[in-house]
């Protein structure tokens, strides 16, 4: 699994013109999941994501996680975080976990970010072409590759 963690201070998806999630202060994570991806990628990702301390504290160092800020989170899907732009300029996707196995993993990280976080988060829709929308907060733009553990 590969994820794409922004601090936003607002973020939003549209689809069809039509705002369906959206939050102020906390995350957005873009979340590609590939073939060899497993439960334990979803755990550890999860854990990572919510504990990272990537919000500043009273002295301005970033030393507060998405716990000790009570921040919100966005999750959306994004199979282009597996595009390989090895050859040509057209990138291939093969890399990218078609939704059979996607989907189940994309609903399990849903499902273990509410557990770490404690409360409820919001979602894109798998599949669907959004439009997302953000006010990226510092900015800080953080990636994170499951298999490398960095």
């Amino acid at each position: 699994m590969r994820v794409v963690i922004q601090r936003v201070s607002e973020a939003s998806v549209t689809i069809d013109g039509i705002e369906i999630s959206s939050i102020a202060s906390g995350l957005l994570v873009l979340l590609g999941i590939e073939p060899g991806d497993i439960d334990e990628d979803v755990i550890w990702l999860a854990q990572k994501i919510c504990n990272m301390r990537i919000f500043s504290d009273a002295n301005d160092i970033m030393n507060l996680s998405l716990l000790d800020v009570k921040g919100e989170l966005l999750l959306v899907s994004q199979f282009t975080l597996h595009a390989s732009t090895k050859k040509g300029n057209r990138p291939s996707y093969i890399g990218a976990a078609r939704p059979d196995i996607a989907i189940p993993l994309y609903q399990k990280m849903i499902l273990a970010l509410q557990q770490q976080l404690g409360k409820a988060i919001s979602t894109g829709v798998f599949g669907a072409d959004m439009k997302v929308k953000i006010i990226n907060d510092g900015p800080v733009t953080i990636t994170i590759d499951s298999k490398r553990k960095e």
